[in-house]
């Protein structure tokens, strides 16, 4: 297992990053809780929510993959890159510019593909497992 543990590595500095513009933008708005009715506060608190709502399952679903030993790298390192793009893109989009619709459609598409696909593989996976049994 050495291919998922590089992506979640480098989601896991992306996520410290978005974290850190929410704690910035509370410090700097001084708002202690919620958002504090500042639109770009909505915006750093969703990126960084949003992120935290896709990513873990997306990863334990490529780990999945990558230890049942038959899923070819080529396509973990293309799950994993895609991965990693649209969370960048979305997360710019709501947590550093302001009209990158682009980022956020592309970012939350990708995204969503890759929920659908992990967990197609996964199901294709366990349902081959219990046939050859």
């Amino acid at each position: 297992m050495t291919i998922t543990p590089l992506y979640a590595g480098l989601l896991a500095i992306w996520f410290l990053i978005l974290s850190a513009r929410v704690v910035g933008g509370r410090r700097s708005g001084k708002v202690n809780l919620g958002d504090g009715g500042d639109p770009k506060m909505q915006g750093l608190i969703r990126a960084h929510a949003n992120f935290s709502e896709y990513v873990p399952m997306i990863l334990v679903l490529m780990l999945c993959l990558e230890l049942g030993g038959s899923t070819p790298v080529w396509l973990l390192h293309l799950i994993g890159v895609a991965l990693l793009t649209a969370r960048v893109l979305h997360g710019l989009a709501l947590s550093f510019l302001s009209n990158f619709f682009v980022g956020r459609f592309w970012g939350a598409l990708i995204t969503f593909v890759l929920l659908l696909v992990t967990g197609l593989l996964c199901v294709w996976r366990g349902a081959m497992t219990l046939l050859i049994s």
